[in-house]
């Protein structure tokens, strides 16, 4: 990874003016949470969570400023100490707290000097290099704490070939079976031209940001912002330069209230298989009606021509409004005294029944997002045409915004219930998740309406009525209340 070493936070990219079809609905966590129908004096936001961006130069005057702590404390080189707080996650008080009680152990540790009990070796009798075997003048030969001597030549293409592969903490001594790690101050005199030290030291700086545990670099292209927190958990974090929205802890997409080794698990699977899912993936069903072939072209699942569900097919009414029975998978309980070939078709049962419903909301999403964009220019029509100011039709910007945030959790609750265990938590959990789809789903179908309104579908040109409004509204309120309460619960902490 590249880091532009100039570049400020202040730099703002020019923003596209089409749709992208990645993103569905840009910033849709910002200004909702406020607009939402008075939210308790007390009410717990489980997604909130305090971050700094910094720029490439405050990131180095923060990294500076605990190398200089532990120099001072150990009696080392800023370089060494570098060294050590990468090995130690830059972790400062566990550095100073085994400082008092071993300070050598701590240094073989970080690989930073040998072992006290390992014998040195001594400065060498003959001025042979032990890597080319020449014979050298004394000064031509350098070497580590380890007293491992090799000419200048060969510690410099040594090092050259390290850097030119994208190594930069990781350079360590030439002798066969030793780790020490070789400090910036040693490497970059071996560098020849400046073009090939800034490339060491982007390296670096990369290095230095990913083992900290309190730091990370932002996964967006080229983007030298750095993203600071007081805790390191799995969060919602965002890009203040480029807008990248990612989980702190690793660096992927965003994905409460899964945890990151289980949405690991859950997307490699997916693309392992992918070909065995692609059937499922068809945007097309038969009508269970009348047989005909249908296209689900909005985010609702509420499929109102026959008034079924477009998951399951089954009718609507049946649903209820305590249990979302679609959205949980009936396991077979005398499977396990089944044969093999029994088992595996359960177990692919299973994966297709979370894989469509997560891949449907995926499409929701998608969906959802022209309704978005059809709201955002007609409110912007009507504020034009003097038909109103944008603090009246704000309502239906944040509707369309706050659905989409429900929908995203929403999608990723699926991966979680799949590799949950079987219990009451389980159970409990599905029971929200059954509650939060059917909120969404109401909301989903209320902004549906309202953008048929405002487009003239639904009964001619017209504006929705103050009840209409305030449904809308009301129905809002519900869905996040839901929405927080099931990351509440089951968000990992």
């Amino acid at each position: 990874m590249s880091v532009d070493m100039n570049s400020q936070a202040s730099d703002k990219e020019d923003e596209d003016d089409g749709v992208d079809e990645e993103v569905d609905i840009p910033g849709y966590y910002e200004g909702v949470a406020s607009d939402v129908e008075q939210q308790s004096a007390d009410s717990f936001d489980p997604e909130e969570y305090q971050f700094t961006c910094l720029t490439y130069k405050e990131s180095q005057r923060v990294l500076m400023e605990e190398v200089n702590n532990v120099a001072a404390a150990l009696k080392v080189l800023p370089s060494v100490a570098k060294l050590i707080l990468v090995h130690f996650y830059w972790q400062v008080s566990q550095i100073l707290d085994r400082c008092k009680s071993n300070p050598s152990l701590l240094m073989s540790d970080a690989l930073v000097q040998p072992p006290s009990s390992s014998r040195l070796v001594t400065a060498p009798q003959s001025l042979q290099c032990g890597v080319c075997l020449q014979v050298v003048r004394r000064d031509y030969l350098l070497t580590l704490p380890c007293q491992h001597y090799f000419c200048t030549a060969c510690w410099e293409q040594h090092c050259t070939v390290l850097v030119k592969d994208g190594t930069g903490v990781g350079i360590s001594c030439m002798a066969q079976d030793c780790p020490l790690r070789m400090p910036e101050d040693f490497v970059l005199p071996l560098l020849q031209g400046e073009e090939l030290k800034d490339k060491y030291r982007r390296y670096l700086f990369r290095d230095y940001i990913e083992s900290h545990f309190r730091l990370q670099l932002c996964p967006g292209a080229d983007c030298p912002i750095v993203i600071k927190v007081q805790e390191p958990r799995a969060r919602r974090v965002q890009c203040s330069r480029c807008g990248e929205v990612f989980c702190f802890k690793c660096r992927q997409m965003y994905h409460a209230p899964t945890d990151c080794a289980t949405i690991r698990k859950w997307l490699t699977k997916c693309a392992d298989d992918s070909e065995t899912a692609n059937y499922i993936s068809a945007h097309t069903k038969d009508c269970p009606k009348c047989n005909i072939c249908i296209e689900k072209n909005g985010g609702c699942n509420h499929m109102v021509s026959g008034n079924f569900c477009w998951m399951c097919l089954g009718d609507w009414k049946s649903h209820g409004s305590e249990y979302y029975e679609c959205s949980r998978y009936k396991e077979n309980p005398d499977i396990v005294n089944q044969s093999q070939q029994a088992q595996a078709r359960e177990a692919l049962k299973k994966y297709l029944f979370y894989f469509e419903r997560w891949e449907n909301h995926n499409k929701s999403l998608q969906l959802e997002a022209q309704t978005y964009h059809r709201i955002q220019e007609k409110i912007q029509e009507r504020v034009m045409n003097n038909l109103g100011t944008w603090i009246d039709w704000q309502y239906l910007h944040n509707a369309a915004k706050l659905l989409a945030k429900c929908r995203y959790t929403l999608q990723y609750t699926y991966p979680y219930a799949y590799y949950m265990e079987s219990g009451q938590r389980k159970q409990l959990f599905e029971y929200q998740q059954a509650q939060l789809e059917a909120e969404i789903e109401n909301l989903s179908w209320k902004v549906e309406r309202a953008d048929s309104y405002e487009r003239g579908v639904v009964g001619g040109e017209g504006d929705l009525s103050a009840s209409d409004r305030g449904d809308l509204e009301n129905q809002m309120h519900i869905a996040e209340q839901r929405r927080r309460t099931l990351l509440k619960d089951f968000h990992d902490t």
